[in-house]
C-alpha cells in the first residue's frame, strides 16, 4: 500500500489502539481536529474521547500526566505539537521520564511514547523548526528512534508502543507528506540501522529528515565517479555500532549528515565512536555536514540553513582521494 508517513503514522496508531485496550493518545489539538499535521485524523471519532482526546496547552502537564498513567498499567502515546514546545516538558522527561525505572530498581515501567514533530523544511519560524534530538540522546533511560520512511514510520511506532521503556518518537515533519509503499507484516528491528544503498567508496550517514538527501546526494555522486553507500540510523539512542562501523570500515571514508547545529550535534557523537573502531580502516577524516550554528533562520533563509545535496558533495570531495593527508577536519 502507498501511504505518506502520516498516513502511516495514523495507520500505526490505529493498529495500537485496536490491538491494545492500554493504549490512549493524547495532546495538544490530537482529539477532533485530527492533530496540526493531521496525524490523529479520525482516530478520536472511532476509538471515543475516552482513548483521544485534546488536552490544556501544558506539555509538562502532558508528560507528568503519561507518567501517572503508566504507572498505573497503561500505554500512553503523547503528542508536543511542535519541536521546541516540548521543552516546558523537559524537566519531566529527563528527572522522571528517564529516570523511574532506574530509580525503583527496574520494578516500576514507564512505557511511555512522546512523539515530537521535528525539523524544518516546512516554512517555518524559530519555535517550530528545531532538531532537538541531542538534548534526548544525552539522557540515559531514553530510547529515541526517527524515522526516514513511511515503512519505518509505522513499524517504528509499533515497536516504540510496545517497548516497556520511554521512547522519544521524532517525526520529521518535511517528510509527512512523501509517499511510497509500506508493508505491514515486514519491519527492522527498532534498534537496527539499515543500509539503504549500497556502495564502495564512501558512507553517508543520516537519520530521518536528512535520509532523502543523502540518497540524492548517493544518486549524484555517480557522476562524479563515487560509489557512495548510505546508511540509515533509524535509532539514535541506543546506536548501532555494529551496523555502521562495518559499513565505514568496509568504505573507509564517512560523513555524517543531519539539520542540527554542528557544534556538540549528534554527528560529533557519531564521529567519535567510528574513529574510536575503524582508526585504522580510515582513509580521511570523518566530515559532517549540518546546519550552522545560528536560532533556526527565518523561512526565506532555511534552504541556505539546512543541508543539501551540494554540500554533501563538497564534503565527499575533502574526503583525500589521493589518500594524502592534507589537515583537513571540521564541519562542510
Amino acid at each position: 500500500m502507498s501511504l505518506s508517513m502520516a498516513g502511516a503514522l495514523n495507520r500505526g496508531l490505529a493498529d495500537a489502539l485496536e490491538a491494545d485496550d492500554r493504549v490512549l493518545v493524547f495532546g495538544e489539538d490530537v482529539g477532533p481536529l485530527g492533530g496540526v499535521f493531521r496525524v490523529t485524523d479520525g482516530l478520536t471519532a472511532r476509538f471515543g474521547e475516552r482513548r483521544v482526546f485534546d488536552t490544556p496547552l501544558a506539555e509538562s502537564g502532558i508528560v507528568g500526566t503519561a507518567i501517572g498513567m503508566a504507572m498505573n498499567g497503561l500505554r500512553p502515546v503523547v503528542e508536543m505539537q511542535f519541536d521546541a514546545f516540548a521543552y516546558p516538558a523537559f524537566e519531566q522527561i529527563t528527572s522522571h521520564l528517564a529516570k523511574l525505572r532506574n530509580r525503583t530498581r527496574g520494578k516500576v515501567e514507564l512505557p511511555v511514547v512522546v512523539r515530537i514533530p521535528y525539523g524544518g523544511g516546512i516554512g517555518g519560524v524559530e519555535h517550530h523548526c528545531d532538531s532537538s534530538e541531542m538534548y534526548y540522546t544525552h539522557t540515559p533511560g531514553l530510547r529515541v528512534v526517527t524515522p526516514g520512511t513511511p515503512e519505518d514510520a509505522y513499524h517504528l511506532l509499533r515497536a516504540s508502543i510496545d517497548s516497556p521503556d520511554p521512547v522519544i518518537f521524532l517525526e520529521p515533519k518535511r517528510l509527512y507528506w512523501g509517499k511510497s509503499e509500506v508493508d505491514f507484516d515486514a519491519g527492522v528491528p527498532m534498534d537496527r540501522a539499515v543500509v539503504r544503498r549500497a556502495g564502495s567508496d564512501v558512507t553517508l550517514i543520516a537519520y530521518g529528515p536528512m535520509v532523502p538527501v543523502a540518497l540524492e546526494t548517493a544518486d549524484a555522486a555517480r557522476e562524479e565517479g563515487w560509489d557512495v553507500e548510505v546508511v540509515d540510523l533509524r535509532t539514535l539512542s541506543p546506536f548501532d555500532d555494529e551496523t555502521v562501523a562495518a559499513s565505514v570500515r568496509k568504505t573507509g571514508r564517512a560523513v555524517v549528515v543531519h539539520e542540527a547545529s554542528g557544534f556538540c550535534g549528534y554527528g560529533a557523537e557519531v564521529a567519535a565512536r567510528l574513529t574510536e573502531r575503524c582508526f585504522h580502516h580510515l582513509h580521511a577524516p570523518i566530515l559532517r555536514v549540518t546546519g550552522y550554528d545560528i536560532p533556526y533562520p527565518p523561512p526565506k533563509l532555511e534552504e541556505h540553513h539546512l543541508p543539501n545535496t551540494d554540500r554533501v558533495l563538497d564534503a565527499i570531495a575533502r574526503l583525500q582521494w589521493d589518500d594524502q593527508v592534507d589537515g583537513v577536519v571540521g564541519v562542510a
